[in-house]
Protein backbone atom coordinates (compact mmCIF):
# COMPACT_ATOMS: atom_id res chain seq x y z
CA UNK A 1 0.00 0.00 0.00
CA UNK A 2 0.95 3.55 -0.70
CA UNK A 3 0.12 6.77 0.12
CA UNK A 4 0.50 9.89 -2.06
CA UNK A 5 -0.10 13.33 -0.51
CA UNK A 6 -0.66 16.60 -2.36
CA UNK A 7 -2.49 20.09 -0.30
CA UNK A 8 -5.87 19.06 0.98
CA UNK A 9 -6.22 15.03 0.60
CA UNK A 10 -3.81 11.93 -0.04
CA UNK A 11 -4.59 9.24 -2.34
CA UNK A 12 -4.04 5.83 -0.67
CA UNK A 13 -3.67 3.10 -2.77
CA UNK A 14 -3.61 -0.88 -2.91
CA UNK A 15 -3.61 -3.97 -5.55
CA UNK A 16 -4.28 -7.10 -5.71
CA UNK A 17 -3.59 -10.44 -7.89
CA UNK A 18 -4.40 -13.82 -7.38
CA UNK A 19 -3.84 -16.62 -10.01
CA UNK A 20 -7.21 -17.90 -8.75
CA UNK A 21 -7.58 -21.85 -9.62
CA UNK A 22 -5.81 -21.66 -13.40
CA UNK A 23 -2.53 -23.13 -14.43
CA UNK A 24 -0.97 -19.70 -15.09
CA UNK A 25 -1.28 -16.40 -14.25
CA UNK A 26 -2.37 -13.80 -17.31
CA UNK A 27 -3.94 -10.56 -15.25
CA UNK A 28 -1.36 -8.14 -14.62
CA UNK A 29 -2.17 -4.79 -12.63
CA UNK A 30 -0.25 -1.55 -12.15
CA UNK A 31 -0.62 1.79 -10.13
CA UNK A 32 1.44 4.03 -11.62
CA UNK A 33 2.64 7.44 -9.87
CA UNK A 34 3.12 10.40 -12.56
CA UNK A 35 7.33 11.10 -11.70
CA UNK A 36 6.74 14.37 -11.86
CA UNK A 37 3.31 15.69 -11.19
CA UNK A 38 2.27 15.07 -7.29
CA UNK A 39 -1.25 14.38 -6.83
CA UNK A 40 -1.09 12.33 -10.38
CA UNK A 41 -1.17 8.61 -11.21
CA UNK A 42 -2.40 6.16 -13.28
CA UNK A 43 -3.66 2.41 -12.64
CA UNK A 44 -5.38 -0.45 -14.74
CA UNK A 45 -5.82 -3.89 -14.90
CA UNK A 46 -5.41 -6.02 -18.10
CA UNK A 47 -6.82 -9.60 -18.55
CA UNK A 48 -4.98 -11.69 -21.11
CA UNK A 49 -6.18 -14.49 -23.27
CA UNK A 50 -4.83 -16.59 -25.57
CA UNK A 51 -2.74 -19.94 -24.50
CA UNK A 52 -0.23 -20.37 -21.56
CA UNK A 53 1.95 -17.48 -22.92
CA UNK A 54 -0.07 -15.56 -25.16
CA UNK A 55 -2.58 -14.32 -22.36
CA UNK A 56 0.11 -13.19 -19.63
CA UNK A 57 2.23 -11.83 -22.92
CA UNK A 58 -0.64 -9.54 -23.67
CA UNK A 59 -0.95 -8.10 -20.85
CA UNK A 60 2.62 -7.36 -20.24
CA UNK A 61 2.59 -5.40 -23.51
CA UNK A 62 -0.41 -3.51 -22.12
CA UNK A 63 1.67 -1.94 -18.92
CA UNK A 64 4.76 -1.60 -20.74
CA UNK A 65 2.94 0.51 -23.15
CA UNK A 66 1.18 2.41 -20.39
CA UNK A 67 4.57 3.44 -18.61
CA UNK A 68 5.62 4.43 -21.52
CA UNK A 69 2.93 6.14 -22.77
CA UNK A 70 2.25 7.64 -19.10
CA UNK A 71 5.89 8.60 -18.81
CA UNK A 72 5.48 10.85 -21.51
CA UNK A 73 2.51 12.74 -20.54
CA UNK A 74 2.46 15.97 -19.26
CA UNK A 75 -0.96 16.78 -17.57
CA UNK A 76 -0.32 20.65 -17.80
CA UNK A 77 0.13 20.55 -20.90
CA UNK A 78 -0.61 17.31 -23.10
CA UNK A 79 -4.42 16.07 -23.81
CA UNK A 80 -5.29 13.63 -21.45
CA UNK A 81 -8.15 11.97 -23.63
CA UNK A 82 -5.44 11.72 -26.82
CA UNK A 83 -3.13 10.21 -23.89
CA UNK A 84 -5.60 7.92 -22.97
CA UNK A 85 -6.41 6.85 -26.51
CA UNK A 86 -2.82 6.51 -27.08
CA UNK A 87 -2.71 3.96 -24.67
CA UNK A 88 -5.28 1.95 -26.24
CA UNK A 89 -4.14 1.78 -29.80
CA UNK A 90 -0.29 1.67 -28.54
CA UNK A 91 -1.04 -1.58 -26.49
CA UNK A 92 -2.95 -3.10 -29.36
CA UNK A 93 -0.51 -2.66 -32.10
CA UNK A 94 2.30 -4.18 -29.36
CA UNK A 95 0.07 -7.27 -29.11
CA UNK A 96 -0.68 -7.44 -32.56
CA UNK A 97 3.13 -7.10 -33.39
CA UNK A 98 4.11 -10.13 -30.22
CA UNK A 99 1.39 -12.18 -32.20
CA UNK A 100 3.41 -12.61 -35.47
CA UNK A 101 6.01 -14.36 -33.94
CA UNK A 102 3.92 -16.56 -31.61
CA UNK A 103 2.11 -19.36 -31.88
CA UNK A 104 -0.77 -18.21 -29.52
CA UNK A 105 -3.38 -15.08 -30.12
CA UNK A 106 -2.37 -13.47 -27.48
CA UNK A 107 -5.10 -10.80 -26.69
CA UNK A 108 -5.99 -8.61 -23.56
CA UNK A 109 -8.40 -6.25 -21.77
CA UNK A 110 -8.00 -3.05 -20.64
CA UNK A 111 -9.83 -1.60 -17.74
CA UNK A 112 -7.93 1.71 -16.58
CA UNK A 113 -8.07 5.09 -14.71
CA UNK A 114 -6.46 8.55 -14.01
CA UNK A 115 -6.98 10.49 -11.37
CA UNK A 116 -5.23 14.34 -11.86
CA UNK A 117 -3.98 16.66 -9.28
CA UNK A 118 -7.10 18.88 -9.49
CA UNK A 119 -9.14 15.50 -8.35
CA UNK A 120 -10.35 15.25 -12.00
CA UNK A 121 -10.13 11.59 -13.14
CA UNK A 122 -10.26 9.89 -16.17
CA UNK A 123 -11.47 6.20 -16.78
CA UNK A 124 -10.64 3.85 -20.16
CA UNK A 125 -11.64 0.47 -20.77
CA UNK A 126 -11.46 -1.96 -23.29
CA UNK A 127 -13.03 -5.95 -22.94
CA UNK A 128 -14.52 -6.72 -19.90
CA UNK A 129 -12.35 -5.27 -17.38
CA UNK A 130 -14.41 -2.63 -15.15
CA UNK A 131 -13.79 0.81 -13.46
CA UNK A 132 -16.20 1.46 -10.34
CA UNK A 133 -16.25 4.78 -8.85
CA UNK A 134 -18.12 4.66 -5.72
CA UNK A 135 -18.69 7.99 -3.33
CA UNK A 136 -18.47 6.26 0.06
CA UNK A 137 -20.07 3.10 -0.33
CA UNK A 138 -22.46 4.12 -3.10
CA UNK A 139 -21.87 3.15 -6.92
CA UNK A 140 -21.59 6.68 -8.61
CA UNK A 141 -20.46 4.96 -12.63
CA UNK A 142 -19.10 1.89 -13.81
CA UNK A 143 -17.72 1.02 -17.29
CA UNK A 144 -19.60 -1.12 -19.45
CA UNK A 145 -18.64 -4.20 -20.88
CA UNK A 146 -17.82 -4.72 -24.30
CA UNK A 147 -19.26 -8.42 -24.39
CA UNK A 148 -21.75 -10.24 -25.78
CA UNK A 149 -23.86 -10.68 -22.69
CA UNK A 150 -23.85 -6.76 -22.20
CA UNK A 151 -25.24 -6.71 -25.87
CA UNK A 152 -27.94 -8.79 -25.02
CA UNK A 153 -28.20 -6.71 -21.65
CA UNK A 154 -28.67 -3.65 -23.76
CA UNK A 155 -31.09 -5.19 -25.80
CA UNK A 156 -33.44 -5.92 -23.20
CA UNK A 157 -32.79 -9.90 -23.77
CA UNK A 158 -31.56 -11.06 -20.33
CA UNK A 159 -31.04 -9.21 -16.83
CA UNK A 160 -27.42 -8.13 -15.22
CA UNK A 161 -28.10 -11.28 -12.96
CA UNK A 162 -28.86 -13.64 -15.77
CA UNK A 163 -25.69 -12.74 -17.24
CA UNK A 164 -23.31 -13.78 -15.18
CA UNK A 165 -24.88 -17.29 -15.57
CA UNK A 166 -25.00 -17.32 -19.23
CA UNK A 167 -22.80 -19.83 -21.25
CA UNK A 168 -21.19 -17.32 -23.39
CA UNK A 169 -20.56 -14.53 -20.30
CA UNK A 170 -17.03 -14.92 -21.21
CA UNK A 171 -17.30 -13.79 -24.77
CA UNK A 172 -16.27 -10.36 -25.62
CA UNK A 173 -17.44 -8.23 -28.33
CA UNK A 174 -13.95 -5.83 -28.38
CA UNK A 175 -10.53 -6.33 -26.61
CA UNK A 176 -6.65 -5.72 -27.32
CA UNK A 177 -4.68 -7.71 -30.07
CA UNK A 178 -7.60 -8.60 -32.36
CA UNK A 179 -7.80 -8.45 -35.90
CA UNK A 180 -10.51 -5.34 -35.42
CA UNK A 181 -9.91 -2.35 -34.31
CA UNK A 182 -10.36 -2.03 -30.27
CA UNK A 183 -12.58 -0.12 -28.47
CA UNK A 184 -12.01 3.19 -27.11
CA UNK A 185 -14.24 3.86 -24.43
CA UNK A 186 -12.90 7.08 -22.45
CA UNK A 187 -15.06 9.09 -19.81
CA UNK A 188 -14.61 11.90 -17.48
CA UNK A 189 -15.29 12.30 -13.84
CA UNK A 190 -15.62 15.84 -13.22
CA UNK A 191 -14.30 15.85 -9.40
CA UNK A 192 -13.39 12.79 -6.89
CA UNK A 193 -15.03 13.86 -3.44
CA UNK A 194 -12.91 13.16 -0.04
CA UNK A 195 -14.55 9.44 0.47
CA UNK A 196 -14.47 8.41 -3.09
CA UNK A 197 -12.62 5.56 -4.42
CA UNK A 198 -12.08 4.04 -7.74
CA UNK A 199 -11.40 0.14 -8.08
CA UNK A 200 -10.24 -1.51 -11.88
CA UNK A 201 -10.75 -4.76 -11.81
CA UNK A 202 -10.73 -8.36 -14.06
CA UNK A 203 -14.10 -10.58 -14.61
CA UNK A 204 -12.55 -12.98 -12.22
CA UNK A 205 -13.11 -10.36 -9.32
CA UNK A 206 -16.19 -8.88 -10.59
CA UNK A 207 -18.51 -12.02 -11.00
CA UNK A 208 -18.56 -13.10 -7.73
CA UNK A 209 -19.64 -9.63 -6.09
CA UNK A 210 -22.27 -7.48 -6.85
CA UNK A 211 -21.54 -3.44 -7.18
CA UNK A 212 -23.48 -3.16 -3.09
CA UNK A 213 -20.58 -5.92 -1.92
CA UNK A 214 -17.70 -4.10 -3.77
CA UNK A 215 -18.86 -0.89 -2.57
CA UNK A 216 -19.35 -1.84 1.34
CA UNK A 217 -15.86 -3.51 1.07
CA UNK A 218 -14.31 -0.63 -0.38
CA UNK A 219 -16.32 1.73 2.24
CA UNK A 220 -15.73 0.13 5.77
CA UNK A 221 -11.69 -0.91 4.95
CA UNK A 222 -8.40 0.81 4.02
CA UNK A 223 -7.39 -0.45 0.19
CA UNK A 224 -4.81 -2.61 1.49
CA UNK A 225 -7.52 -4.74 3.94
CA UNK A 226 -10.26 -4.14 1.09
CA UNK A 227 -8.24 -5.76 -1.59
CA UNK A 228 -7.53 -8.80 0.49
CA UNK A 229 -11.39 -9.48 1.65
CA UNK A 230 -12.10 -8.83 -2.02
CA UNK A 231 -9.61 -11.43 -3.25
CA UNK A 232 -11.13 -13.58 -0.12
CA UNK A 233 -14.79 -13.48 -0.95
CA UNK A 234 -14.39 -14.11 -5.03
CA UNK A 235 -12.19 -17.37 -3.97
CA UNK A 236 -14.63 -18.69 -1.76
CA UNK A 237 -17.57 -18.58 -3.70
CA UNK A 238 -15.14 -19.58 -6.73
CA UNK A 239 -15.87 -23.57 -5.51
CA UNK A 240 -12.30 -24.26 -6.79
CA UNK A 241 -13.21 -23.11 -10.48
CA UNK A 242 -12.29 -19.29 -10.47
CA UNK A 243 -10.11 -17.05 -12.87
CA UNK A 244 -7.03 -15.05 -12.80
CA UNK A 245 -7.97 -11.90 -10.47
CA UNK A 246 -6.46 -8.29 -10.45
CA UNK A 247 -7.77 -4.83 -9.34
CA UNK A 248 -6.19 -1.57 -9.09
CA UNK A 249 -8.15 0.78 -5.55
CA UNK A 250 -7.08 3.94 -4.87
CA UNK A 251 -9.65 5.98 -2.29
CA UNK A 252 -9.25 9.66 -1.91
CA UNK A 253 -8.81 10.54 2.08
CA UNK A 254 -8.22 14.04 3.86
CA UNK A 255 -4.97 14.31 5.61
CA UNK A 256 -5.82 14.31 9.24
Amino acid sequence: MSTLSTQAYRLTAATGLHKGDRAYQQDQVEILPHHRVPGCLLALVADGMGGKSGGRTAADQVVLTARQVFDRYNPADDDTEAMLRQLVVESHLMIKLTAITADEEPHSTLAAYLILPDRSAWTVHAGDSRVYHFRGAELVRRTIDHSYVQRLIDEGKITEAQANTHPQSNLLTGCLGTQQDPPVAIQRIERLDQGDALLACSDGLWHYLSSKELGAIVNALNPREASEMLISKARQRARGTGDNLSLALVRVEPIK
